[in-house]
């Protein structure tokens, strides 16, 4: 079946000029061809993400087409103000998937408000809400490698889309044909017919207003003298953020050259990821150059964030997402108890393998803080819950581990804007007050205990990558560990059985251990990889690490 799908692509005329010198190269080679289209990327509620190319399992402008005319027969169905936003990152081809999608939903006959220029994943959110729209489209492959692109899609409520949804869409997608299937006309005459608008001003500026109406101590940053080195990563973030903290009176930001433009071959970083020290290095050297305060970098997308905080002896520490979570956490509510905006009933949400010190300081303040599966829809989810309720100003803020965050409802998905303005203003009053960031997590640490959070990635590449997974996860099912490194295991919750964990079932194990220690088994949802979270306690970091170590080393045979 692939070869006969690879010779139908090879005779047709592709409108995409870099699709057929690849199909002509991997001639001959049923290796290459079957691993282009012996399957098509699937469409789940991550929506698709692969490598750039040609095929039915390669992300390009056909299978883009394929997916959006699945969306526009769900949309169809949805009554509404049958309309859809659509906004993009500066991977290579989002402009081009973003204007295919929209060409798509105007043949569709499908109102489109699209952006006029890429913009990161919160505006995408916003405007699916600021328009009503029934649905919307981000382009983005996150923070994956320079080869990979994708397509998030988004529920009216800006969160993205729900796994109900994403099955019709699905199934819509699966009775396409992907060269032929879907409805097009060119992006100019949806223009022209009124179909596809841009982005208004309105829009924009409401979305800042918005995000800066969240300030926890507003005109503080005016006078704090904040200095700062931001990286965009080459992504969407450059203009919302810098125009966010110059708004807010942050004004001394050095912007690292070589990652200030859009350039979706991320030259200067492999791995275009916050998370990581390669990503943040030159912004890294440029803040000792210039004794900066704090270093700060947005992915891609502009929806997760991480930084590097200088220390009282002059050296710079990168933060988890943990720490930083929980630095913010403690901030919002200290701050807004003292400024007397604190809500009734605050409630904070953050992902089950997330810090469980985010917990003592949630109680700490008197605040509730729910845990949801993972993923940032999870936490849209309860804001919406919330809403429905009539009480969506009790949400204060949410996190995930790996660098999302949000304060505020006015969107669904994490956002590195808001992020950016609030870790600066974090920054800017520990400065004003002789303190700093290190100084306030140190005390942070010295009231509630020394956790540490770590995460190791085991990678499962190729077709039988995803099966070696699973009979991993069920040999966990089947053979329940009862101890690691010496430590009982004091209690496992299975969140595939959504009977115990009042949850959503998810292919996630959590080991609470004797010792008070945590140990949670995950695959991701996007990559063939499973990830071990490790939470250990110690009288300090090294004694949290040594623990740490111990526990690892227990459960590498079990990921051989």
């Amino acid at each position: 079946m692939y070869q006969e799908e690879y010779k139908r692509w090879l005779a047709a005329d592709l409108e995409d000029a870099d699709l057929n010198p690849e199909l002509s190269r991997i001639e001959g080679n049923d290796d290459e061809i079957k691993e282009r289209f012996a399957v098509a990327l699937k469409f789940g509620t991550a929506g698709l993400r692969g490598v750039l190319g040609a095929g039915t399992n390669r992300m390009n402008i056909y299978v883009v087409r394929q997916a959006t005319q699945g969306l526009a027969n769900w949309v169809k169905t949805q009554g509404g103000t049958q309309t859809v936003a659509i906004s993009y990152d500066s991977r290579l081809k989002s402009d081009v998937f973003a204007k295919t999608a929209a060409s798509v939903l105007a043949a569709n006959g499908i109102k489109v408000r699209i952006y006029d220029a890429l913009m990161p994943v919160p505006a995408l959110s916003f405007a699916t809400r600021y328009y009503n729209c029934n649905a919307g489209i981000m382009v983005t492959a996150s923070h994956n490698p320079a080869k990979y692109n994708g397509y998030k899609a988004y529920g009216p409520d800006g969160c993205q889309m729900t796994d109900d949804a994403a099955a019709i869409v699905y199934n819509e997608i699966q009775k396409t044909d992907v060269l032929t299937g879907a409805k097009y006309m060119s992006f100019a005459a949806g223009v022209e017919e009124g179909l596809i608008r841009f982005v208004g001003d309105d829009c924009k500026r409401a979305l800042y207003d918005a995000i800066e109406s969240r300030q926890v101590r507003p005109g503080l940053c005016k006078t704090a003298g904040l200095k700062l080195v931001y990286s965009p990563l080459n992504g969407s973030g450059l203009v919302p953020v810098t125009q966010v903290l110059k708004d807010i009176g942050i004004t001394d930001i050095t912007i690292v050259p070589e990652q200030e433009y859009p350039n979706g071959y991320f030259t200067t970083c492999s791995y275009p990821n916050p998370e990581i020290f390669a990503a943040l290095e030159l912004g890294l050297n440029l803040a000792k150059e210039s004794g900066a305060d704090l270093m700060l970098a947005t992915d891609p997308d502009a929806d997760r964030v991480g930084i590097a905080m200088k220390c009282p002896d002059g050296s710079y520490e990168l933060v988890s997402g943990n720490e930083v979570g929980v630095l913010l956490l403690d901030y919002i509510c200290a701050g807004r108890i003292e400024k007397d905006t604190m809500p009734q009933n605050p409630v904070a949400v953050k992902s089950i393998v997330s810090t469980p010190l985010a917990d003592a300081v949630a109680k700490h303040y008197g605040v509730e803080l729910r845990s949801v599966l993972t993923g940032f829809k999870w936490i849209g989810d309860q804001i919406a819950q919330l809403e429905a309720a009539g009480e969506v100003d009790r949400f204060i803020f949410g996190f995930e581990e790996s660098y999302g965050y949000l304060a505020g409802p006015y969107v669904r998905d994490k956002d590195a804007v808001i992020t950016s303005m609030l870790i600066c203003e974090m920054a800017a009053y520990y400065r004003s007050t002789g303190s700093s960031l290190k100084a306030r997590l140190e005390e942070i640490y010295k009231e509630y205990g020394r956790y540490l959070n770590k995460v190791d990635s085991f990678e499962f590449p190729g077709l039988s990558g995803m099966d070696t997974m699973a009979g991993i996860m069920e040999g966990l099912r089947k053979n329940p560990l009862t101890e690691i490194a010496g430590n009982k295991v004091a209690s496992v919750t299975d969140y595939e059985k959504p009977e115990e964990t009042g949850l959503p079932a998810a292919n996630v194990l959590i080991y609470k251990l004797e010792n008070n220690e945590t140990v949670i088994v995950r695959p991701s949802g996007t990559e063939p990889k499973i990830k071990i979270y490790y939470t250990t306690l110690g009288k300090d970091l090294a004694e949290a690490e040594a623990e740490k170590e111990k526990l690892a080393e227990a459960l590498k045979p079990i990921m051989a």
